[in-house]
């Protein structure tokens, strides 16, 4: 007889935790698409579940699966290393998330269906074989920050006005996609040891943590200057003067994030990466005010 999972486990497999990112971008995305939400609600929700529970939770499952063996060693409690999901539980799960996300995408309309496939493909393609991306820090971290950051800001922006967005949306979404990029890094500090001995090149392996965490807060840094020249380029000053106060707090704490990377990751992610991301939401705002 099949031993059937506690649904505990399978919602710690889809880590709630994570569906944060990518519905606070599709949440920017409506903001700075300047239009009327109001009769939208419906649409709007559904599309916040999307990003979230559904999309985001598939790339969890599916990162889960490929990853049992290296989470048998850095996160042995994990629901697929520790047994809570027994059998291919783990693949199942991935598997019929992917064609329930897919299905509500259907229904959402042409857009929020076309950006969903891209998502899934990318989630897919960082974790399985033969593509793996996540094998290479550069390319896998880049896959990630795109469908966490990018692909739910343009959805959104893209369903409430059923045109493609203004450039200047674009250029926010794509730059706080790389600078997203950095934050993918500091979350791969945990994994070393296992990533290492499995043969996955992320950045804290490929560069050691102290470079790792180098290239990540410069990325973070680039991508937010460039937004902020953006802005002033835009005739956005007050704008741009909140994102670049939100970025000195940022570095401050860098400075001490860069003396002590293995034992301030987390500390960073819980105090740093807030301030990022309150600038992505100041940005959207900003957009409102272009003529």
């Amino acid at each position: 007889m099949v031993r059937r999972p506690a649904w505990p486990a399978m919602l710690q497999l889809l880590k709630p935790v994570t569906w944060f990112p990518p519905m606070w971008a599709f949440l920017c995305g409506i903001v700075s698409s300047g239009a009327v939400p109001e009769g939208q609600w419906p649409l709007i929700m559904s599309g916040v579940l999307l990003a979230g529970p559904l999309i985001c939770g598939t790339s969890q499952a599916v990162n889960d699966w490929f990853d049992r063996h290296v989470d048998a060693i850095n996160e042995p409690r994990r629901p697929i290393p520790s047994g809570r999901l027994p059998g291919r539980w783990g693949l199942y799960i991935a598997t019929v998330w992917t064609g329930v996300s897919l299905a509500v995408a259907a229904m959402l309309g042409t857009w929020v269906f076309a950006a969903s496939l891209l998502g899934m493909a990318l989630a897919w393609a960082y974790s399985a074989p033969p593509f793996r991306l996540k094998r290479n820090g550069w390319w896998g971290n880049s896959a990630v920050a795109i469908c966490y950051e990018g692909v739910p800001w343009l959805t959104a922006a893209a369903v409430m006005t059923g045109t493609l967005p203004r450039p200047e949306i674009f250029a926010l979404a794509i730059l706080y996609s790389f600078g997203a990029h950095g934050i993918m890094t500091l979350n791969d500090f945990k994994s070393v040891q296992g990533d290492r001995r499995m043969g996955v090149g992320s950045l804290p392996v490929r560069l050691g943590v102290d470079g790792a965490a180098r290239v990540a807060c410069l990325v973070m840094v680039l991508a937010q200057i460039a937004v902020i020249s953006l802005l002033i380029l835009w005739a956005l000053p007050i704008h741009a003067g909140i994102i670049a106060i939100l970025l000195i707090g940022q570095l401050l704490m860098m400075a001490q994030l860069l003396q002590r990377p293995t034992e301030l990751d987390v500390w960073y992610n819980a105090l740093g990466v807030p301030l990022y991301v309150f600038g992505m939401m100041v940005s959207a705002l900003a957009m409102r005010g272009l003529p």
